[in-house]
């Protein structure tokens, strides 16, 4: 391992209270990045975008020393990466990312000399979300994602699913555990506290969804199909996968009216990514407008310091939406 250090902060794990998360920071104001990845008495991460960062800071406290390839405030699905960041990777102890995410990111992984390469996709299942986009909106990026799994691409999101991420998040430490066997207990120790917290979430939001007016939320692109699956809720998403593509005028009416036949009250847009097309389709349709967060970045806009924080406001703004009882 290569004297840089991120202080994480601690974060008090929680029961099953539907909205008692505690949320501090895990991640430091003045984020690193790739370029200054290796050449520390830590274990050196390159964490692809902020869900891998938030494990990386996590599972590993005060051993590791995480650096993001996605500035806060990126949208990370287009992500090019310079030069330096491209060389830091090779000169880190392990890269964390996710395969299919960032096209860029992949090619990068693939050429590096980095001993340790962990690929989220491979700790959990993906899942084919494909018929949320219905021919009307991210098909040159869907093809660009396309795997194994049929016509459509396998939905990358998964970290907006508390239990598939906790998968995830077991397997990262799985991995730490083996790249640097001197702290492995402490790798274990921390991704058990982190279990609790991630089961704890899972728990708000059985409890806060159980009960609803209604099961369908608008969303300004696919990025919740994992979540509405796991709680029973129905995602109808203006934009396919691609968070840039643009809907077709068909689309904008189907909305419309199914707006209007599952008594949908709220479309949600996002803060990384433009809400011109979401406001125009709730002022159209006499809706409200609302943040629902990929958790894609954190920034100064997000409703919350990290990713408790932020699902727990993601919680109640569909509590709120879908009219919880």
């Amino acid at each position: 391992m290569n004297v840089r250090r991120r202080r994480i902060s601690g974060i008090a794990v929680t029961a099953a209270a539907a909205l008692g998360l505690g949320t501090l920071s895990a991640c430091s104001s003045d984020s690193s990045t790739a370029g200054t990845a290796g050449n520390t008495d830590k274990f050196d991460v390159v964490a692809s975008f902020y869900p891998m960062e938030y494990l990386a800071e996590q599972i590993g406290g005060d051993h590791v020393n995480v650096t993001t390839l996605t500035e806060p405030g990126q949208e990370p699905h287009d992500l090019e990466l310079s030069a330096r960041q491209t060389a830091g990777m090779g000169e880190a102890d392990a890269v964390l990312y996710l395969k299919s995410l960032q096209p860029a990111v992949d090619k990068a992984v693939d050429q590096s000399g980095v001993k340790t390469k962990i690929d989220a996709a491979t700790l959990t299942k993906l899942e084919d979300h494909g018929d949320v986009e219905h021919d009307h909106g991210g098909e040159e990026h869907a093809e660009e994602e396309h795997s194994e799994g049929g016509g459509h691409a396998l939905d990358p999101h998964v970290w907006l699913d508390p239990v598939k991420y906790a998968e995830i998040a077991q397997g990262v430490a799985r991995a730490f555990e083996k790249a640097d066997p001197d702290h492995a207990d402490d790798y274990r120790e921390n991704a058990e506290a982190l279990a609790k917290k991630l089961s704890g979430l899972d728990t708000a939001f059985k409890n806060g969804l159980a009960k609803t007016g209604s099961k369908v939320f608008f969303t300004n692109h696919a990025a919740f199909g994992y979540l509405a699956e796991r709680y029973g809720l129905t995602q109808e998403a203006i934009n396919g996968l691609d968070p840039e593509s643009e809907p077709s005028p068909a689309r904008i009416k189907e909305l419309q009216e199914e707006a209007r036949a599952d008594g949908v009250t709220t479309v949600f847009y996002e803060t990384l990514v433009s809400d011109k097309t979401a406001k125009t389709l709730a002022k159209d349709a006499g809706l409200k407008t609302d943040v629902l967060d990929p958790l894609e970045g954190i920034t100064d806009k997000s409703r919350g310091e990290d990713y408790v924080g932020v699902m727990e406001a993601n919680l109640k703004a569909l509590e709120t939406a879908l009219g919880a009882k």
